[in-house]
């Protein structure tokens, strides 16, 4: 190997490891080839879930919705954000949601920091586990990009990373309840898990109010299609696996053989030729 291949190698192997898991953010890629990353869980469920809150000026909205239409959801948390507003954290949790782990800040991973992910990861987990004394099970990356650095904190951390298979892109200035009801529609299926967003901090001002217009619908619609609606950890997302990398690579093999095994002839019903 020439030497200048050689002293670049280490650095190129660094970056694969780095940013290689960010590509399960493609969601057909998620759906086919890491099903429990992507939170498919029980047929006959739909797993609510909620980014970037606590925000006192927005959750509290969510709740009451909740409440009044009996369902329990899984908020991922920042820990910045629980820390800073311990209060509504704890009501969250008081009120039948569970908590999970949306990193202590909401930060782009552009450069390898293994060190500083699972530091940050831990102190938001520590935060979640002291206010509500309750220890988390989910992580979800900010923007969904799940790094190698942030799979392998979570994982030593005991956090099982977990996306989604439907969004209703509730994050953008010109979000409506209704373009959020119908972008959840396309990718909705019975099993998936509905990523909304209980904040404005990370998106354009007030849009949380596409997904609280959206949510009476929603849950409207799942339970006409026959689908229970609630939280992650009401979902069986893997059953008991880990819902690592190593499991789901297992998942698309095994989905990759059944779509390209050879198919036995079918053989004609009796009386029809």
């Amino acid at each position: 190997m020439p030497p200048v291949a050689a002293a670049l190698a280490p650095a190129a192997a660094v970056a694969a490891a780095h940013i290689a898991p960010a590509a399960t953010w493609l969601p057909r890629l998620r759906a086919l080839c890491f099903p429990r990353l992507a939170g498919l869980g029980r047929p006959d469920h739909v797993a609510l879930t909620f980014d970037d809150g606590p925000d006192p000026r927005s959750t509290p909205y969510f709740l009451d919705a909740l409440d009044r239409l009996g369902v329990r959801a899984t908020f991922f948390v920042l820990g910045e954000h629980a820390a800073r507003f311990p209060e509504l954290t704890g009501d969250i949790a008081r009120r039948g949601h569970e908590l999970a782990v949306h990193g202590w800040t909401h930060s782009r991973p552009w450069l390898p920091a293994p060190a500083r992910d699972l530091a940050e990861i831990a102190r938001a987990a520590r935060a979640v586990r002291d206010i509500t004394g309750r220890r988390p099970l989910w992580y979800r990356p900010p923007y969904g990009i799940l790094t190698g650095g942030r799979w392998a904190a979570g994982r030593r951390l005991g956090l099982r990373p977990v996306l989604w298979t439907a969004w209703g892109r509730d994050w953008t200035a010109d979000a409506t309840p209704a373009t959020v009801r119908a972008t959840v529609s396309v990718d909705l299926r019975g099993g998936g898990t509905i990523l909304l967003h209980d904040s404005d901090r990370a998106s354009a001002p007030g849009c949380w109010r596409a997904a609280l217009g959206a949510l009476p619908a929603l849950v409207v619609g799942c339970r006409d299609a026959g689908w229970e609606v609630g939280t992650l950890a009401d979902h069986a997302v893997g059953g008991h696996d880990t819902g690592h990398p190593e499991g789901a690579r297992a998942d698309c093999a095994r989905h990759t053989a059944r779509r390209t095994a050879p198919r036995a002839p079918r053989r004609p019903a009796a009386g029809r030729h």
